[in-house]
């Protein structure tokens, strides 16, 4: 277990040198311009068969798994897995680091982009009633907020899979981060972004390339749009109509938008790393979310994220024409690489099938959840530290035995244990967290 210097963690600076500066700027770059650390196991994967079923939960397996992510050096680590009418829950690890807590299965976390699916849910409810077209232009609702031509070419539908190749706005709102400083994640800690200072940001950074051309560039920007667009046409800030009509009717009972920095009701603390810029890790669990609104900022447990990914694949959430859109595929940008990316939705192919979910991550939690496609199979997986990895002197990210005991855990889930902990230790860690690095252009 990886705990030096944990009573230092509130305090705690980052007191980088000047040569581990350069060489995390230099990494950073990188990460910046391509949104994560590892290649995609996407690409890599040959299988789009159905995912197996009735390979029965292995206990133990999941117990040992979910231990082997902590003693990896994971601080604490929560995961729910479901396989039909059989279900399991385990926690390992510490939610404070300080006092020893310990984290529990049921703990509220900060999702980050799996917030997105959630969004892309809203706007096709939307489609389906005929308030809005998919392969409409934004101007059509939102005149004059994407200026000039480029807001007669970006369509809704572009918006959802990120071909509208509008920037990110997260380099504008933190743009310490490109000069190797986690000075702007301390500053902004209390303050709040109006989803129109995000698209500006967005809109003012140079084009990632030509509106619908694909492949599509990665852009919280695109759902901040997309919550724009659903305050238009429904009359109600987005973060109500998707409380009312998806996370309700998905029977979410601990999902919800925050309406303060702060964390409510069990929760862990959520540690950043910045990839040993910050060191010892710092807590960010008090933060003003508004920096991702509707893009990243839902907070839920992770058995609801089961819950919900289970009423949309089930067609308790929108009707079968519009899930089929929600997975017509098309390449995008993303983690060095390219992920084939739906509407709010992507695929990842196992040895086992194919799982449909999203990946999250936000200063010091990251979340994965995954599916499959009739939603019998599923996991949710929650962690309290980010980018733990450290970089090598040629400022390259080195994968982490986190990323190895994740990996692991995700296929004891998702295929059972045949063959799973061997196919985990032979291959290249999986990306588990493809669109949650920090997607800035240098």
């Amino acid at each position: 277990m990886i705990l030096r210097r944990s009573t230092q963690i509130e305090q705690g600076a980052a007191r980088p040198t000047r040569g581990m500066r350069m060489i995390v700027t230099a990494a950073l770059g990188t990460l910046l311009a391509t949104g994560s650390l590892v290649a995609p196991a996407h690409a890599a994967a040959s299988t789009q068969a159905p995912a197996s079923q009735g390979t029965a939960l292995d206990r133990q397996a999941l117990r040992q798994t979910l231990d082997a992510i902590h003693q990896a050096g994971m601080y604490g680590t929560y995961s729910s897995v479901r396989d039909g009418g059989q279900s399991w829950q385990g926690a390992s690890g510490v939610a404070d680091v300080a006092t020893r807590r310990p984290v529990r299965p049921d703990m509220r976390h900060r999702v980050g982009s799996v917030t997105k699916t959630f969004t892309a849910v809203a706007v096709l409810q939307q489609v389906a009633r005929g308030a809005i077209e998919l392969d409409a232009p934004v101007s059509r609702y939102l005149p004059g907020l994407i200026p000039g031509e480029r807001g007669d070419q970006v369509t809704v539908r572009m918006l959802l899979n990120h071909t509208s190749n509008i920037a990110d706005h997260v380099g504008g709102a933190f743009p310490s981060l490109m000069v190797g400083s986690p000075q702007s994640i301390d500053d902004n800690r209390f303050h709040t972004f109006p989803p129109t200072e995000l698209v500006r940001l967005g809109l003012e950074a140079p084009a990632t390339g030509t509106p619908g051309v694909a492949p599509g560039s990665y852009s919280n920007t695109n759902y901040v749009i997309a919550g724009l667009l659903l305050e238009k046409v429904t009359g109600v800030t987005a973060e109500q109509y998707i409380t009312r009509n998806v996370i309700r009717r998905a029977g979410l009972h601990h999902t919800s938008f925050p309406r303060s920095p702060y964390l409510h009701g069990p929760h862990s603390k959520a540690y950043e790393s910045l990839f040993g810029l910050i060191d010892p890790p710092r807590d960010y669990s008090v933060y003003d979310m508004s920096w991702a609104g509707v893009a990243g900022s839902l907070v839920s447990t992770m058995d609801d994220l089961n819950r919900f990914y289970r009423a949309l694949l089930t067609g308790r959430l929108i009707g079968p024409a519009e899930l089929a859109e929600m997975q017509k595929t098309v390449p995008v940008r993303v983690g060095g690489g390219q992920l084939e990316y739906g509407l709010g939705l992507y695929p990842l192919d196992l040895p086992c099938g194919r799982f449909w979910g999203h990946d999250g991550g936000v200063f010091g939690m990251g979340t994965i959840a995954l599916s499959s496609a009739d939603g019998t199979r599923q996991i949710a997986n929650g962690i309290n530290l980010m980018k733990y990895q450290r970089i090598d002197e040629n400022g390259n990210i080195e994968p982490s035995p986190i990323d190895y005991a994740m990996g692991t855990h995700l296929l004891v889930s998702l295929c059972g244990t045949a063959d799973a902990a061997r196919t985990a230790q032979a291959a290249p860690p999986i990306n588990l967290f493809p669109t949650s690095g920090l997607p800035v252009k240098r």
